[in-house]
């Protein structure tokens, strides 16, 4: 292989897109730089009260162009010169409409703050009715066009956000010509396509979420779609036959962006795909090891032999696609809605106060007051966590149901709410929070215990993202709840890590990605193994925590 030869991986996320350049001899990072999303800070286009959450499609090309020429500067031009290629990953399923040129809505006149021309992100709940009727209608067809993504239609994916958006908004519904996944819509941009139906879709998206299958020939019928609503007339004549891994090319990049980001002219583009995707290649992902990349909400990826699969079909996960994170593997994906988000509101819930009232002090100025609320922000979850992880407990005490944001594996149901039982006047901050890091651990469990249960064993646990790296009272529960190891990769970004890898292979650095993970893979560096002391109480817990969702479950 050639020596001074440099990729960059670009990791959309939430709230931010990061962006690193990767030395593809050996994975070691040259460079790094984060942008946060201007327009998401500000809760434009979005509404809490009804899971509303819209992106501009601005945000992402302003944070690709930052990220990129802020790591340019920091490596230097030598490694510019010397960069061959880049891939990225997105959250999904993050689509968006666009024209018969395959310019998204929102960049049309008549079109600029309208949230439905915008983005739809993986977190936005707005179309469950859609999704309820995908479920419903798939029961009336010989053909099981729902058994490669566990049976189950999910509101965060594809078809049932493209049926909420044409439904609710005439305009947007007129203008549509197709609906394209963000993680395919960048690789489009960079590569200067000119039509939609030029735009490269990734095996990743279209078998996770919009039921694309080989075994179909493709997507669906149009029949299935015109039948659920006549509105879907068509869409498949402009959507896509064809799929591709993230091992390959979407082409090279345009000369205006090339121009744009001080990039050669030759650098190519590899094809997207979903971040917890590429983060578990990026992770060192291996056959029968869980990888979860620990987020907001956490994505949960194995792979498996494609003969071991055969007859296998796991039900109420997200899909198991021949390809989707190591070609020639088959890639299954489960995922709970709510991870670091259900922190996150803990957390957002007892900053309240500081953050409505403390503005109004006659005792400091405002700057200073939003300062403290800052400061404060930042601490209120370590905090939490060194006085959770000291507190006893035993089986009366505070208890939690995570779905928070809704369920989303294993058997997908968005409808459903948190919960938080066995509260007393002694329930503290500290003690609400370790039930509620308690209640994402069980639903970790959950998906496990539905791997095992369908003929997919489960070996080991791979734990990677900021939740991983960041807290070791989470981890050392995990894995006393799963009563499993769990290694904690290096990498602090191995989604973006995992694009890196991926675009070496797209370039031909590499003829396969397993090379490429392991050449550019940067290992372990932390375990946390069960505490035998409390595997048997949790799982006395863990049986309270089915109880208690069945009880929820049942009243909602």
């Amino acid at each position: 292989m050639k020596k001074d030869q440099y990729v960059i991986g670009v990791d959309y996320g939430t709230d931010s897109v990061r962006s690193i350049i990767v030395d593809s001899s050996n994975g070691k990072e040259i460079a790094a730089a984060v942008f946060n999303y201007p327009r998401w800070k500000d809760g434009l286009y979005c509404n809490a009260a009804l899971n509303q959450f819209r992106q501009h499609p601005l945000d992402y090309l302003e944070g690709l162009e930052q990220s990129i020429k802020t790591c340019l500067q920091q490596a230097g031009p030598a490694v510019a010169a010397n960069i061959k290629a880049i891939s990225v990953d997105t959250t999904g399923s993050t689509p968006i409409a666009v024209d018969e040129t395959g310019t998204p809505l929102a960049f049309l006149p008549g079109f600029e703050q309208n949230p439905n021309a915008m983005f739809v992100l993986w977190k936005d709940h707005t179309s469950v009715k859609e999704a309820a009727e995908i479920n419903a209608h798939a029961e009336r067809f010989d053909v099981n066009y729902l058994q490669y993504v566990g049976g189950i239609y999910s509101s965060e994916w594809f078809w049932a956000k493209l049926l909420h958006i044409l439904r609710v908004d005439e305009q947007v519904r007129k203008a549509t010509y197709s609906w394209v996944e963000h993680c395919d819509w960048i690789p489009f941009v960079l590569t200067g396509g000119q039509h939609a139906r030029d735009i490269r879709r990734g095996v990743c998206s279209a078998g996770h979420k919009s039921l694309w299958a080989a075994e179909f020939g493709g997507l669906p019928p149009d029949e299935f779609f015109t039948s659920l609503d006549p509105l879907l007339k068509g869409f498949t004549t402009r959507l896509f036959k064809d799929t591709y891994t993230s091992a390959q090319a979407a082409g090279t990049i345009t000369g205006s962006w090339s121009e744009r980001l001080g990039l050669p002219k030759d650098v190519v583009i590899g094809v997207g795909a979903f971040d917890c995707h590429m983060g578990a290649v990026g992770g060192q992902i291996e056959p029968y090891y869980l990888s979860k990349v620990m987020g907001t909400s956490t994505c949960d990826m194995l792979v498996a032999p494609k003969a071991d699969m055969e007859g296998k079909l796991v039900k109420g996960i997200c899909g198991q696609v021949d390809g989707s994170i190591i070609p020639g593997m088959i890639g299954l994906e489960a995922g709970q809605s709510a991870f670091g988000d259900a922190y996150a509101w803990f957390r957002n819930l007892l900053a309240w106060p500081l953050q409505h009232t403390l503005s109004q002090s006659s005792l400091i100025d405002k700057e200073t007051a939003s300062k403290l609320v800052e400061e404060s922000l930042g601490k209120i979850i370590p905090a939490l966590s060194q006085q959770a992880a000291q507190l006893p407990f035993d089986e009366k005490s505070e208890l939690a149901v995570d779905w928070f944001n809704g369920r989303r594996t294993p058997d997908a149901n968005q409808l459903l709410k948190g919960a938080i039982s066995n509260l007393g006047l002694g329930s503290d901050a500290p003690r609400v929070f370790r039930a509620v890091v308690e209640a994402t651990c069980f639903g970790a469990k959950n998906i496990v215990d539905r791997f095992n249960s369908e003929g997919v064993t489960v070996k080991g646990l791979i734990g990677m993202g900021g939740v991983a790296r960041k807290s070791p009272f989470i981890m050392q529960m995990m894995a006393d709840v799963m009563n499993m190891p769990i290694r904690i990769h290096r990498s602090e970004q191995t989604c973006a890590a995992g694009a890196a890898m991926f675009a070496a292979t797209a370039a031909g650095i590499y003829p396969k990605v397993e090379e490429a993970m392991a050449a550019m893979g940067q290992g372990f560096d932390a375990e946390y193994t069960p505490d035998q002391q409390k595997v048997g109480l949790y799982a006395k817990r863990f049986r309270q925590y089915q109880t208690l969702g069945d009880f929820i479950e049942e009243q909602i």
